[in-house]
């Protein structure tokens, strides 16, 4: 059984029940004892954007976006944002969340080979 996990999202603002529960399962991951991470993109990348996940909260009965991310980075959980996805919506890595790096589609190639399972929202 492999030891890792990944949660890819690409919808936050266009549709933030998709980036809701995907930080749901992330963290369900993370609370299982597997090394997570969260790989964001297209419209995800707007999760990992301060200020902008102060303003998801899909209401009960799950916790607001920004709470979910929270928790997912204070328990170890890693998240990866797509570079190029930035870059065409003019976001900068120093407009990121702590616990967020912008990364290429090689970092998610690479953390899926080594037989990660992987489930996307």
């Amino acid at each position: 059984m492999s030891k890792t996990f990944c949660v890819t999202i690409t919808e936050c603002k266009s549709n933030p029940d998709k980036a809701t529960v995907g930080f749901v399962v992330a963290n369900a991951a993370v609370g299982s004892e597997k090394t997570t991470m969260v790989f964001l993109s297209v419209d995800g990348v707007w999760a990992a954007v301060k200020g902008e996940v102060d303003k998801i909260a899909v209401g009960q009965p799950f916790a607001p976006l920004k709470e979910l991310v929270e928790k997912f980075v204070a328990n170890g959980g890693k998240i990866l944002v797509c570079s190029p996805c930035m870059k065409k919506r003019g976001i900068t890595e120093d407009m990121l969340i702590p616990g967020a790096a912008a990364a290429g589609g090689a970092a998610l190639v690479e953390w899926l080979s080594n037989g990660s399972p992987s489930v996307g929202y």
